[in-house]
């Protein structure tokens, strides 16, 4: 059966992973990709509404892939591919590779992440897949096989329907790494501040906004960042139910 695998990122489209990632999806049926014309990292799940989208064909990707440049956001490549762009239902989609890590609540940031959450929306299986460094000449063999083995998992998995996983890949050689841990995401924040610079000509002040992750639970040993620390490759199932169960049930028992 050849599946029809739409895929983006929030990097750009001359981002190496991208490349990386396509080269691998191939195998696996027809890779259509519609990928942002700029880098629209941490712009989450930003959609754009009051302008148009311009969108390019382009041959950047190689043979026997279909391919669009535009300047939406990566969740208006999702949806242009789904309503415009791909006149087959999509049987798999696929976000990044995405340079720099998004565990624990770095994933509510991501562009990268907010792709795969928008399929789960549609019951598309997809896969948002990072890695651990922001090094652009990082080897990605690794990566690539790693997201090989999460494909075949979730093509062949009988409830694909219901899988969104964001995976997580250790900047390490493929020799070092461990294997794959099914995790959950870690709980802690970011430790946020303001770095004041001054222009130069226009004497006026500007700010570049840098921080620290703050884990909650450093001892832990069933999430995703430890499992990134400690040489795994962290694969979290994402859900699109935000509700807190638990609170939830309270509320009612209250009243």
């Amino acid at each position: 059966m050849e599946h029809t695998i739409l895929i983006t990122n929030d990097d750009g489209f001359d981002a190496p992973g991208l490349k990386a990632l396509v080269e691998v999806a191939r195998d696996y049926g027809n890779v259509v990709v519609v990928a942002p014309q700029k880098s629209w990292s941490a712009k989450s799940h930003g959609i754009t509404i009051e302008k148009p989208i311009e969108i390019f064909k382009t041959d950047y990707f190689g043979s026997n892939v279909v391919g669009y440049v535009t300047t939406g956001t990566p969740v208006d490549n999702l949806k242009l591919g789904m309503n415009l762009l791909v006149d087959k239902n999509i049987d798999l989609v696929l976000s990044g590779i995405n340079h720099g890590a998004n565990y624990a609540i770095s994933l509510y940031y991501s562009g990268t992440v907010a792709v795969a959450m928008e399929a789960a929306f549609h019951r598309i299986p997809a896969m948002a897949v990072s890695i651990d460094s922001f090094n652009k000449n990082i080897d990605l063999t690794a990566a690539q096989n790693y997201s090989r083995k999460l494909i075949e998992f979730i093509l062949n998995h009988p409830n694909r329907q219901q899988l969104c996983l964001n995976v997580n890949i250790p900047d390490l050689p493929q020799d070092k790494i461990k294997g794959l841990k099914f995790c959950r995401t870690t709980k802690g924040v970011w430790h946020e501040k303001f770095e004041v610079w001054t222009h130069p000509v226009r004497k006026q002040n500007y700010y570049w906004l840098t921080g620290k992750f703050y884990n909650f639970e450093p001892d832990r040993q069933d999430t995703d960042l430890w499992a990134i620390k400690n040489g795994y490759v962290a694969v979290v199932p994402l859900s699109v139910d935000p509700t807190n169960y638990d609170i939830l049930q309270q509320l009612k028992n209250d009243v």
